[in-house]
């Protein structure tokens, strides 16, 4: 048996299905994330990919199958999986009396990030937020608040990484440098799951394309 055979991963997903009503959204998933890999979710609007990933996330939970981060059952209010899994998956509900700043360093803090202050400077020159790091985030432009919730998921720690359509609301400078810093993450060891709908992201960051098409899967193929 091989290595990478042998190898825990960082995310197992087995029969997933997921059904609202009638509708059946997702059924048979099956997916396994390594370590330094990343799998980009695509397919049109509809065919499940949002639904996967809250799952995924424990967000919302399956009718059938199981899904495990480092091998411990997915569950939203499990700490253990907290600490491993940093998300972008909805628009996110800022504390409305809380800076772009007090955001950043409560997420830091809360995680016990060794030197927060530091930490968050770094996140804040990353995301392009430091003029904006007094601001209420309900003063953002729409695009800088994408960068925000962008930043708390590289602000805390992570060994998995699921985005929903991140490139959102991100001009093309934005997408490019999102493509540079997720390729930094996968790199550094981290596992990636996204949806996405931008090419250019996808090609430059994945290494498995999984095209969904509803309750089938339409295809499982390798990227450069």
């Amino acid at each position: 048996m091989s290595l990478v055979a042998k190898r825990t991963p960082v995310l197992k997903v087995t029969a997933l299905k997921k059904a609202f009503g009638p509708v059946v959204i997702v059924d048979g998933f099956n997916l396994e994330v390594h370590a330094g890999e990343a799998v980009a979710l695509t397919g049109r609007n509809g065919a499940g990919k949002s639904t996967v990933l809250r799952c995924l996330v424990g967000a919302d939970r399956p009718d059938e199958g199981t899904v495990t981060v480092n091998g411990i059952a997915v569950n939203e209010t499990n700490p253990q999986v907290r600490r491993e899994v940093a998300t972008v998956i909805d628009d996110l509900d800022f504390f409305p009396d809380l800076s772009v700043v007090e955001h950043l360093d409560l997420l830091a803090r809360a995680h016990g990030i060794p030197d927060p202050e530091e930490s968050v400077d770094e996140v804040l020159r990353e995301v392009q937020l430091v003029p904006q790091s007094g601001q209420l985030p309900a003063t953002l432009s729409s695009g800088q608040r994408r960068r925000l919730a962008l930043a708390t998921a590289f602000v805390r720690p992570r060994s998995l990484l699921i985005l929903d359509e991140p490139e959102q609301r991100l001009d093309t400078e934005g997408v490019e440098w999102l493509a540079a810093r997720l390729k930094a993450e996968r790199a550094r060891g981290l596992a990636i799951v996204m949806a996405s709908h931008e090419p250019a992201l996808v090609d430059a960051v994945a290494t498995r394309v999984i095209r969904l098409a509803g309750a089938e899967l339409a295809g499982d193929e390798s990227a450069e």
